[in-house]
């Protein structure tokens, strides 16, 4: 016997997503990576509440119909009919209000020459919500903020980070001093547009260089929880081979998930233009073999190559509107 599927729509945020005919709603939702604020799960605390503006549902605590205006818990709600909710505890892509937390150090470990892997504790986690893909600032006093990408998925208990600091780098630098004295630090998050509020629908191609890595991990392991099943790809491109601080790591994902794809490109250490252009990381993208009109882009790294990258892909074939970069946001085009 066929499976009926339902759509559920969300109010404000504009997200929708399918739900199986038996399935509770939240577990649908969750499986389609939307976070539904949830804690019980047996319709008690109300966390997950909704209103019904359109269709028809059931509890299936008390096996009442629920109909337009009728408010219900999404764990204890099937779908009858197709479904438009209205719960504002669901943030659209990027729409998530930046706020102040405090964040206890939790680890700083060097895991390359010159990139260290910090790991922070926030107080008050459970007020905290974010989309995988999004970035933060440390605050210090008596400085400016200082911009890292969140290298954790949104469900993990503490939030990771991926900082390249040398005495070069003055203010990266500064932030890993401070950490490494332990204490406190001041965060504001969630920055950020190029994120994901729920699993895309269609193949994923990400590009990073750099510690741009940070963000794709965010998002691998925020994909990897919900079953994601398109196909994944992941360009990474540096320098030299020991700027490639994770690489084990993106290859573990290689071995390990059947839908993903790693794909380093490492520059030439003669070619001292490299780093400005990444041409051979462009250039790596164009070969890929994809389908530009069904594929959406996640890139990340210095405007130049997103930029770049971005003018390629776009005479390739791709449509603008599935190519994110926070790089877009801060760093607009005149």
């Amino acid at each position: 016997m066929a499976t009926d599927y339902r759509v559920v729509r969300l109010r404000p945020s504009g997200l929708d997503y399918t739900v199986a005919s038996g399935n509770d709603l939240l577990t649908a939702a969750a499986a389609a990576g939307i976070a539904v604020p949830s804690a019980c799960r047996n319709g008690v605390c109300e966390i997950c509440e909704a209103r019904l503006l359109t269709g028809k549902a059931i509890n299936t605590r008390n096996q009442q119909t629920i109909t337009m205006g009728g408010r219900l818990m999404l764990c204890r709600t099937e779908a009858l009919t197709d479904l438009e909710l209205e719960i504002t505890a669901v943030m659209g892509a990027g729409e998530n209000p930046p706020k102040l937390f405090q964040a206890m150090v939790a680890e700083v470990r060097s895991i390359s020459h010159d990139v260290y892997r910090v790991e922070l504790k926030v107080n008050r986690r459970r007020e905290l919500s974010f989309h995988a893909g999004q970035y933060l600032s440390v605050n210090l006093p008596d400085a400016e903020p200082c911009y890292f990408s969140i290298a954790s998925s949104p469900s993990a208990d503490n939030i990771e980070l991926h900082i390249q600091a040398t005495p070069e780098w003055v203010s990266a630098q500064k932030v890993i001093d401070a950490l490494m004295s332990g204490g406190e630090v001041t965060l504001e998050m969630p920055h950020g547009k190029a994120c994901l509020a729920a699993a895309p629908r269609k193949p994923l191609l990400m590009v990073a260089a750099g510690t741009g890595f940070a963000q794709m991990k965010s998002m691998v392991d925020y994909l990897r929880e919900t079953g994601f099943d398109q196909p994944v790809s992941l360009y990474w491109g540096v320098r030299r081979p020991e700027d490639m601080y994770l690489r084990s790591l993106a290859e573990t994902w290689d071995a390990e998930w059947p839908p993903f794809r790693f794909v380093p490109v490492v520059g030439d250490d003669e070619d001292n233009d490299w780093s400005g252009h990444h041409d051979q990381l462009v250039d790596a993208v164009l070969a890929s073999g994809f389908d530009w009109g069904n594929v959406q882009v996640m890139a990340s790294g210095s405007p130049v190559m997103v930029y770049t990258l971005m003018d390629a892909l776009v005479e390739a074939g791709l449509p603008e509107s599935d190519f994110y970069s926070d790089v877009l946001e801060y760093a607009p085009r005149t």
